[in-house]
């Protein structure tokens, strides 16, 4: 391997948008690939149960109009992130699988009995009265949003699952194995989007450990689901998350936080903190990678590995030719 000093931001940012460009390569023609289907001919939502107990009902409505605010999801982010290939790309493709989540969870919705085609038109109108915005205006920041987010997305979904699947003790539910299905496909939807996410971050950890560590203990303190504050009913809707066992603030702490710094090869959170409190302050940032606190054996490993993923596909798709694939150490 070919030995290159990285000693400027601009090096460092060239290795992780190739990295970034090859993992959009890997998502688009493995992952995505893997993952085709359409929610209205693969269910049968006339045999969905409309017996469920009112905290799935309520469930399900609060997906739905969570998911009604792609369009502003996709918007936003994409005028922060168009300068990069890989990333830009890869959000348009995940905005394409969220407007599948929606299309799905208003088949559920009006599937289960309660509500008509007039009441969710009008409830519909009502969401996109409202417009999300960012919660951090840079790439960074909401990479790292992206990764809790789709995690906490990811693990709700898969208790919806179990609750309706007959396999949860703590969730009252009626067993239906038409919306386990459909909260189980839209689980593996989530857990793709999250190992991409968690992949990118990977690549910053590496080579701009001090800038991403801070974006991510920030976008931790001050972390939320998105839309919160736009949906009419919302604080019920997380009231009976919590209420019914589907989730809550111990399942965001074990199963998406701690989960996902295990996954990123961080300690817990509160052992980032001090260790940025032990870092040095450094007014010049492009002076190369700190944070020697960090298991910086482990970060390499991460961020190595998402080259060889790609490096991996490309050979197998005859498109090798087409990426610059080979991982660059900082040293």
């Amino acid at each position: 391997m070919m030995s290159v000093e990285l000693t400027s931001t601009a090096q460092r940012s060239l290795c992780v948008e190739r990295g970034l460009t090859g993992l959009y390569r890997w998502y688009i023609g493995r992952s995505q690939a893997q993952r085709g289907w359409n929610p209205d001919r693969d269910f049968a939502w006339r045999s969905l149960r409309q017996d469920q107990p009112d905290a799935i009902h309520v469930a399900v409505e609060g997906f739905y109009a969570v998911e009604q605010f792609v369009p502003d999801y996709v918007r936003t982010l994409l005028h922060v992130i168009r300068e990069s290939y890989g990333r830009s790309h890869f959000h348009v493709r995940w905005g394409a699988e969220e407007e599948k989540h929606a299309d799905l969870w208003r088949n559920a919705v009006l599937s289960l009995g309660r509500r008509s085609v007039a009441w969710l038109e009008e409830h519909t109108r009502v969401l996109r009265t409202q417009t999300y915005e960012l919660p951090w205006d840079d790439p960074l920041h909401m990479l790292f949003y992206a990764v809790f987010q789709e995690r906490a997305t990811h693990v709700v979904y898969k208790a919806l699952e179990s609750a309706v699947g007959g396999g949860s003790s703590t969730v009252t539910a009626v067993p239906d194995p038409v919306l386990a299905r459909a909260a189980a496909t839209i689980a593996l939807d989530e857990a793709a989007h999250y190992h991409f996410f968690l992949q990118a971050s990977r690549l910053y950890l590496y080579y701009f450990p001090d800038q991403a560590i801070r974006a991510l203990v920030d976008v931790l303190r001050h972390f939320s689901m998105p839309a919160h504050d736009l949906i009419p009913g919302y604080d019920e809707f997380g009231r009976v998350l919590h209420q019914s066992g589907l989730f809550g603030r111990r399942a965001h702490y074990t199963d998406v936080v701690q989960v996902a710094l295990n996954h990123l090869g961080l300690p817990g959170i509160r052992a980032v903190e001090a260790g940025i409190r032990r870092s040095r302050t450094r007014p010049d940032l492009d002076a190369g990678p700190h944070a020697s606190w960090l298991d910086s054996v482990r970060l390499e490993r991460g961020a190595r590995g998402v080259f060889t993923q790609a490096a991996r596909y490309a050979r197998d798709a005859g498109v090798g030719h087409t990426l610059n694939a080979e991982f660059l150490p900082i040293d």
